[in-house]
């Protein structure tokens, strides 16, 4: 037998196993009655859904919800959290020693998407069979309260049930350390381990969700700790003098957002708030854009319409999480931009830096932190303010890290705001992972400040552009389907290893360094070779000698290579010439996306 029919071979009985149990889930039951009467897709799908273990990362799980090894069920997050139990009884042990883990606490949330309270349920009873004392949400929360839950509760660990911003039919399962930031690579690996160990269909481990509730082993987070949230996120406003009556549109997505961002802006004056009807209320299918995404902009399409309708000056729009916070601006000629996670972050941190200075507020030896492929503007943004800026690699968690390491070094006070280009943003160190409750508040009230002198956002957007030049940021997304594209995604990037130190020059601009974090190497064009001071990552980034920048990663979260073009020049027409230079010159950018 060839390797082929080998592998094949051990699918099929991966997915005889699933035919031959007793499923909770109706719905797992008629999607394998689905597939196998479906003959002329029954192979291709059979072997998409069971040709390998879901991966647990650094962030957690994330995959399409249905039958098998390599998808979001109940079989697969019951593994997740048993696993996730063994290794936080195993760590613990080795802190406190053995016999001392009873009080281990584990505080867990979900978002609006399908089946994400089933799979918050399940979780918690696995937990509480571990002996874990569990806190459970009672309704949706946004992830950024489960990291509050997690400190204000001096949990050992808690879990998010929620795919962020991905289509409907995701759903995800992110872990969180005590420190209430996601979790990063080694301890990744340490549960990784655990749950491989774990059998996928074994309900041994788990304890009735209502016996447990009313033995106490689960229990219910109160209003308290929501409107202790609410307090915090509250706390970092400026206040003064601004004007509090700008008109807001604001979408929720159909997620979490709509309590928590409506109540928080309501606390702090903002009353002139329009919700976006369509997409007020929690829905896992979501209705009206198929990707759930302020990213994207069919996801702010209904609430740009509204704004037009009513004459905003804003537009905010959240992911079905809560995490991340899309916005829109009214222009001079009365349209509506929609600003990337770059531009908003921009404005945030000159924001934040002129109100500490004004307020006398800004402490000692100031610190941001962006990541790798966030905007290099927001460096000289905070250089202008005595501000160091601090890059570290792409994902929130590690700006999260930063905060700890801080605080750890007799810094705490120092932090000012972590910001990423994917729409991620954070003023306080409250909770440890972007906030788009507390960006909400803070855009608004930006808003609010410039309005009261007679700016837009807009305008104080070109200010900063004319004062350090046009920074343009584009993201390409290059999607590798099953397991030839993954495969084809790892060859991709080594080809990319091999050419980049070969320094070519793009759009007449000429190369002077390569870096390589996989390898944690930067090689300059003079031939110096110089080590990378962070954790080996799977990106490579191309410096040119104006500054622009070209980066590739491979996501950490769905089968995606990422590309990243920053653009550098002095007005946004040559920006835009030079990108389009560099775009039609990247030879491995499929030809779709260089036309476009």
């Amino acid at each position: 037998m060839d390797m082929v029919s080998r592998m094949t071979q051990d699918i099929y009985n991966r997915w005889t196993e699933w035919e031959s149990r007793q499923l909770e889930d109706p719905d797992l039951t008629r999607e394998m009655q689905e597939i196998m009467a479906d003959p002329e897709h029954r192979d291709e799908r059979i072997h998409d859904c069971c040709y390998k273990d879901l991966e647990f990362g650094t962030g957690g799980l994330r995959e399409i919800m249905g039958v098998g090894t390599n998808r979001m069920n109940i079989c697969t997050v019951s593994r997740a959290s048993r696993g996730y139990a063994a290794y936080l009884k195993e760590s613990l042990e080795e802190c406190r020693g053995a016999g001392r883990t009873k009080g281990i606490r584990v505080a867990i949330a979900y978002d609006s998407r399908l089946k994400s309270r089933d799979f918050a349920c399940i979780s918690a009873e696995v937990f509480a069979a571990s002996g874990f004392q569990v806190y459970m949400f009672p309704e949706l929360a946004p992830t950024p309260m489960l990291s509050y839950a997690v400190r204000y509760l001096g949990c050992d660990g808690g879990v998010m049930i929620t795919a962020s911003h991905n289509p409907a039919q995701y759903n995800g399962y992110k872990v969180y350390g005590p420190d209430g930031g996601q979790i990063t690579g080694e301890t990744a690996k340490g549960i990784s381990a655990k749950i491989s160990q774990m059998d996928l269909f074994s309900d041994k481990n788990r304890l009735g969700f209502d016996a447990a509730v009313q033995a106490g082993k689960i229990a219910y987070i109160d209003n308290g700790l929501v409107d202790a949230y609410y307090q915090a996120v509250s706390g970092e406003a400026f206040g003064g003098r601004i004007d509090r009556d700008i008109k807001i549109v604001y979408s929720p997505l159909n997620g979490t957002g709509l309590k928590p961002v409506c109540g928080v802006l309501e606390r702090n004056g903002f009353t002139n708030i329009s919700v976006v009807e369509e997409q007020r209320e929690p829905d896992g299918h979501f209705p009206t854009c198929p990707v759930p995404n302020p990213e994207k902009a069919e996801a702010m399409a209904l609430a740009i319409r509204d704004a037009k309708r009513l004459g905003s000056q804003l537009v905010l729009a959240t992911d079905p999480d809560c995490d991340r916070v899309g916005i829109g601006v009214r222009t001079s000629e009365g349209d509506y931009r929609l600003l990337s996670g770059n531009e908003t972050g921009v404005l945030l941190l000159d924001y934040v830096a002129r109100r500490r200075r004004e307020s006398g507020t800004m402490p000692a030896g100031p610190i941001s932190v962006k990541t790798i492929v966030t905007s290099d503007l927001a460096g000289k943004v905070a250089q202008s303010y005595g501000i160091e800026m601090r890059d570290v690699l792409t994902g929130f968690k590690y700006i999260g890290e930063q905060i700890g390491l801080l605080e750890a070094d007799g810094g705490e006070g120092r932090f000012i705001l972590g910001l990423e280009e994917s729409y991620g943003y954070l003023s306080g160190t409250y909770v440890r992972d972007k906030d788009g409750v507390n960006a909400s508040l803070l855009i608004c009230e930006m808003a609010g400040y410039y309005s009261r002198l007679g700016m837009t956002l807009e305008q104080v957007l070109e200010n900063l552009y004319q004062r350090y030049g046009y920074y343009l940021n584009t993201q390409y997304t290059c999607t590798f389907f099953g397991e030839e594209g993954t495969r084809r995604m790892e060859v991709l990037m080594e080809e990319i290893r091999r050419e980049m130190v070969s320094f070519p020059d793009f759009a007449g601009n000429r190369m002077v360094k390569a870096d390589d974090y996989w390898h944690s190497c930067s090689y300059l064009a003079e031939g110096e070779k110089i080590s990378l001071k962070l954790p080996a990552s799977n990106v490579v980034k191309m410096t040119w000698e104006d500054g622009s920048t070209l980066t590739v990663r491979p996501s950490g979260t769905e089968p995606k290579l990422k590309i990243y073009i920053t653009a550098i020049d002095e007005t946004r027409e040559k920006a835009l010439h030079k990108e389009q230079k560099i775009k039609q010159e990247i030879w491995f950018l499929p030809e779709i996306l260089r036309k476009n």
